[in-house]
């Protein structure tokens, strides 16, 4: 595997989820009518740190879930190997609740657009937030912007930013490729 440049490692990485979850309990108070969803792969692990913080924080009642947005991406059935769906876990209505959308790295845009094509599907929420642990905010493709970010990174399209979390990999930290690993 090619060296990355760090980016985000500890004890700034646990700093990091500290502030974002800081922000969402200033913004949405006890969670009463608000849920988090993690968007599968990458932003489930990020939510379910969001969710351990927010409980540290007191706040213990959040409806969490995951999304799996395979079926809703526009490049479905385009690609060389097929993609494989993960689990969409949402046991929760989201009618008329503030939903706070979860993944690692907002690139293009499109997997968000496909997150909120498939969160139709569960009712119509009041409204939806976007949080992110890195934004790539020179490459987007569609008119998409996170509300909560955790630091964004001026990178060219050739470079690639992967997020490895403790727990699933070695450690926590972000790195930067100027090639995908």
């Amino acid at each position: 595997m090619p060296e990355g440049r760090t980016l985000l490692k500890q004890p700034k990485f646990d700093l990091t989820i500290e502030r974002l979850a800081l922000e969402l309990a200033d913004t949405y108070g006890d969670f009463a009518d608000t849920c988090i969803i993690g968007l599968q792969r990458r932003g489930v692990p990020f939510a379910k740190r969001i969710v351990k913080q927010l409980n540290k924080q007191g706040i213990t009642s959040i409806e969490y879930g995951s999304l799996d947005i395979t079926f809703h991406r526009d490049d479905f059935g385009k690609r060389a190997h097929p993609l494989e769906p993960a689990i969409t876990d949402i046991h929760f209505l989201v009618e008329d609740k503030h939903i706070v959308l979860v993944d690692d790295v907002l690139y293009t845009g499109r997997s968000i657009r496909a997150a909120l094509t498939a969160i139709e599907h569960y009712g119509r929420p009041k409204s939806i937030t976007l949080l992110c642990l890195i934004d790539r905010r020179f490459n987007r493709q569609m008119p998409i912007s996170a509300d909560f970010v955790g630091l964004q990174v001026d990178a060219v399209d050739s470079e690639y930013v992967k997020v490895e979390w403790s727990g699933i990999h070695e450690q926590d930290i972000v790195k930067i490729y100027s090639n995908k690993p």
